[in-house]
């Protein structure tokens, strides 16, 4: 009924099978975490329901397990409340985007700690794998017999009364071999898998790296004091759009505070940083029409480029001093032109 499958057609699926594609790997670490874990599972009409699974191996002292007993438990709707909450926590509230704090979050995750510094805002270190193979199987010999408390994602396949046999390939399922007679296995890649991000060191087209737009607006102060936060609102959340409009999809666009905005851009090299920091400002300019009257800002934009070895906070405030050179460089009234 959870599902809106009936039981004839739940019998012809392997339990991955209906699991979301992004949480198969949470799958596969319940056994590290005490048998339990929350994910999706489909829906016949294709959409997800958020649940609560708690498993146990049943066993006896002679063959060792016989099955495993699978708990679910509908959480949708705490799941809901909870992606709000985090939601809230990590997104600006006037113009919906990434707020400083999760802007830091998600530049952190790119960067690690070269050898002889530590990264002082990056998590401890990457997350690698999936525990050790006795993680995923004790194995005594052809068809031996799985500890309980380690019995990982081997619990999930049925027992034929000899071994342990494998499901259907799984989504995507490169670098999955299903367990065999002789106990051998293939474990899914290392996801701790970490790609160094290293600043262009030139202006040739052939070097990309990880670009940080730092924007400031010009003028939004006059427009305040002048017209009140009703309307400076409203100009934020314009700009917002606009910024969001003028990047990629994988691009992010954060609001750091007040005036001021930033653009994480991967794969980036110094001219395309460049022109993009320009077109950003262009889209910036046109007036603002609210509530009858037109405003109009500008916008200074500095770039900075992130590197393991950074913090985060190292990229941001390099990138905030480019922003200042950038502004000092032209005169008030061409801030306020753009």
């Amino acid at each position: 009924r959870l599902l809106g499958r009936p039981a004839a057609a739940m019998r012809r699926y392997s339990f991955s099978d209906l699991v979301h594609p992004d949480d198969i790997n949470t799958l596969m670490r319940t056994s590290a975490e005490g048998g339990r874990a929350e994910l999706r599972l489909a829906r016949r009409d294709g959409s997800y329901v958020w649940v609560s699974l708690r498993n146990s191996v049943v066993a006896d002292a002679a063959d060792g397990p016989r099955f495993l007993l699978i708990h679910v438990e509908d959480i949708e709707e705490r799941k809901r409340h909870e992606l709000q909450l985090a939601h809230r926590a990590s997104h600006d509230s006037l113009t919906g985007l990434p707020n400083a704090a999760e802007l830091r979050a998600r530049l952190s995750s790119r960067l690690c700690a070269l050898p002889g510094r530590p990264a002082a805002d990056a998590e401890a270190g990457p997350v690698h794998g999936y525990g050790t193979a006795d993680g995923f199987r004790d194995a005594a010999g052809p068809g031996g017999a799985t500890d309980a408390a380690t019995h990982g994602f081997g619990g999930f396949l049925p027992w034929d009364g000899e071994q342990l046999t494998g499901p259907p390939p799984l989504p995507g399922g490169a670098g999955y071999l299903p367990f065999g007679g002789t106990g051998a296995t293939s474990y899914p890649p290392e996801a701790g898998h970490h790609e160094h991000a290293v600043p262009p060191t030139g202006d040739g087209s052939g070097e990309k790296g990880l670009a940080v737009l730092y924007c400031d607006l010009d003028g939004f102060k006059a427009i305040n004091d002048r017209y009140g936060h009703h309307c400076g609102d409203a100009v934020l959340i314009e700009v917002a759009r606009r910024l969001t409009e003028g990047v990629r999809e994988d691009d992010t666009v954060a609001r750091l505070g007040g005036d001021e905005f930033a653009v994480l851009a991967d794969g980036l090299g110094p001219a395309e940083a460049e022109d993009l920091a320009v077109r950003l400002r262009n889209a910036i300019i046109p007036p603002i029409h609210i509530d009858g009257i037109s405003v109009r800002v500008g916008a200074s934009f500095g770039i900075g480029w992130a590197g393991c070895g950074m913090t985060a906070d190292e990229v941001l405030h390099s990138a905030d001093q480019r922003m200042y050179v950038e502004k000092r460089s032209r005169s008030k009234g061409q801030r306020r032109a753009g």
